[in-house]
């Protein structure tokens, strides 16, 4: 049984569009000004509470989705005990226990979002995958994406109707099929050093 703290979160996407959702964080906060940059790009009805020391019961207790970026335990646990009782969702940044949302890591490119999460447990791993990724996620990969999105659309002219639907379908997985990825891990020295002593065993405080 995973304790609370690495407890496997279901990942899912929020449709935001005119929810109170609340950031609590202070303005030179760089997690506090991308969750209430991401938060405002959804369409969210925003609140940002700069001074977390004036935050007020009644600032959260009718929102639809609180962010709190402090590392402060009392101010989390407060935020978690609002959110019991009055039915919000809760993330709290760095601090797993305490919230039931965990961020993910987004990579954009076009239409297309990969969102990465660790469930708190490893930011910045879930940080340098995104980065990886959206190096990937390039012009050419926006290009050939809208491309994709074109020949569906020529595909779907040129077979109309619901009885060529296996044709269609045929088609546009042909369209994509050379489409591929490659992907390899480079890991620290010290894990490395693990590996060889223990194996794939993992070892425990």
């Amino acid at each position: 049984m995973p304790t609370l703290d690495q407890a496997p979160f279901y990942p899912v996407s929020l449709n935001l569009m005119g929810r109170r959702c609340v950031v609590i964080g202070e303005r030179d906060d760089r997690e506090a000004i991308e969750k209430a940059a991401a938060l405002a790009e959804s369409g969210a009805d925003l609140l940002w509470i700069d001074d977390p020391s004036k935050l007020r019961d009644e600032d959260v207790i009718d929102a639809f989705f609180v962010i709190s970026t402090p590392q402060d335990a009392v101010l989390s646990a407060r935020l978690r005990a609002l959110a019991d009782e009055h039915r919000f969702l809760l993330c709290c940044i760095d601090q797993p226990a305490f919230g039931f949302v965990a961020m993910t890591a987004i990579a954009k490119s076009g239409p297309v979002s990969i969102a990465i999460s660790t469930t708190g447990l490893a930011p910045r791993v879930g940080k340098r995958l995104k980065e990886r990724l959206q190096t990937a996620m390039d012009a050419t990969f926006a290009r050939f994406v809208q491309c994709l999105a074109n020949q569906k659309t020529r595909i779907k002219r040129s077979h109309p109707g619901p009885e060529h639907g296996a044709m269609r379908r045929k088609k546009m997985i042909e369209a994509a099929d050379e489409f591929d990825v490659q992907i390899a891990f480079t890991y620290p020295r010290w894990f490395e050093d693990e590996l060889r002593e223990f194996g794939p065993r993992i070892v425990r405080k």
